[in-house]
């Protein structure tokens, strides 16, 4: 009877998931509020972890992801775009009211230039009267080449502008160059122009891909990490 007594009142004093969670995030805060954001995200993970339906925990992860990524810790703490949205995206459908406060926060503002953010905002590549909007709003970059990542970028400052950033991996890998044109868009297809070549073709697929001749294809984020 005793044992049986003892049984309960260790189940009964023991915490739920959810207060485990709630008392981890706010540990979390606390970490944050201080600066010392690596151990943050450890409590933010493990609130996340301990209760999987608490919004707040997986939107504070992704949000000090995005700091650390603004620190320029991409690699030592995996603050990866796709991996900012994807924590972001799981807070936002658990709390459609995350959206909210994602608008005017801080910390996500690595990611507001990616496919993923727009299409929070009802932007979506399979429709093609959003191509044009999509082509301003995102930077697009080439997959990775080897340790040196993406090596071209392209970006369309206004409906007339467009910038190719280019990293001279043949000749230099530190020499970088950008080369400023025009460009035109109809339905999914545009063409580039830049000064002293000849035009290039390219289309956006409705998966959100550009396809560029002789320049290759370019998506919303780029290779990172990778030897």
């Amino acid at each position: 009877m005793h044992r049986l007594l003892l049984l309960l009142t260790l189940v009964l004093a023991a915490p739920s998931p959810a207060q485990s969670g709630r008392t981890l995030n706010t540990e979390g805060f606390r970490l944050y509020q201080a600066g010392k954001y690596p151990e943050a995200l450890e409590k933010f993970e493990a609130a996340a972890n301990a209760d999987p339906k608490l919004a707040l925990a997986h939107y504070n992860v992704a949000a000090t992801l995005g700091v650390l990524r603004k620190q320029g810790q991409v690699c030592q703490h995996s603050a990866h775009r796709a991996t900012i949205l994807e924590r972001l995206n799981t807070s936002i459908q658990l709390d459609p009211r995350r959206l909210a406060r994602a608008k005017v926060d801080a910390d996500l503002d690595p990611i507001r230039d990616t496919l993923g953010w727009q299409k929070l905002l009802g932007f979506s590549p399979d429709k093609q009267a959003n191509v044009p909007q999509l082509l301003r709003r995102v930077s697009w970059f080439s997959p990775g080449e080897g340790v040196y990542g993406s090596t071209r970028r392209l970006t369309f400052p206004d409906g007339k502008r467009v910038v190719l950033w280019r990293r001279a991996i043949e000749v230099d890998p530190s020499r970088t160059e950008e080369v400023k044109g025009s460009y035109t868009v109809k339905g999914r297809d545009f063409t580039l122009t830049f000064p002293g070549k000849k035009p290039l073709r390219g289309k956006m697929t409705p998966r959100g891909v550009l396809e560029v001749e002789e320049l290759g294809t370019f998506l919303d984020s780029p290779s990172e990490c990778e030897a």
